[in-house]
C-alpha cells in the first residue's frame, strides 16, 4: 500500500529552520509530482511547496525566499528546508503525492514556531 510518511516537526524559535522530510514507499515516486501543504488551527489547509517530476518548483507567496523544496529520487523522499521560521509557520505540514488522477497523503507533522 502506499505510505507517505513526515518527519523532521518539531518546535523552534523565531528566526530558527527546520527540515521536514517525506519518505514514500508503494508508488513509482519519480514520476509524481509531490508538494507541502500545511494547515493552521481554524484556517484551511493551503499549499507551500511542490515539485514535478522534472524538478520544476512552486511556491506560496508567504514563504518564497525561506523555504526551499526538493528531491531525491533514488531515496523516495520529498524534503522541505524552512529557514527564517515566523509564528505565523506555526501549523501541520502534510505531505502529498500527486499523479494523474492518484493523490496520497502523509499523516502530517506538528511544526510550532514559538519563543
Amino acid at each position: 500500500q502506499v505510505q507517505l510518511v513526515e518527519s523532521g516537526g518539531g518546535l523552534v524559535q523565531p528566526g530558527g529552520s527546520l527540515r521536514l522530510s517525506c519518505a514514500a514507499s508503494g508508488i513509482i515516486f519519480k514520476v509524481y509530482t509531490m508538494g507541502w501543504y500545511r494547515q493552521a488551527p481554524g484556517k484551511p489547509r493551503e499549499l507551500v511547496a511542490t515539485i514535478t517530476s522534472g524538478a520544476g518548483t512552486d511556491y506560496a507567496e508567504s514563504v518564497k525566499g525561506r523555504f526551499t523544496i526538493s528531491r531525491d529520487n533514488a531515496k523516495n523522499t520529498v524534503y522541505l528546508q524552512m529557514n527564517s521560521l515566523k509564528p505565523d509557520d506555526t501549523a501541520v505540514y502534510y505531505c502529498n503525492a500527486k499523479w494523474i488522477t492518484r493523490a496520497y497523503w502523509g499523516q502530517g507533522t506538528q511544526v510550532t514556531v514559538s519563543s
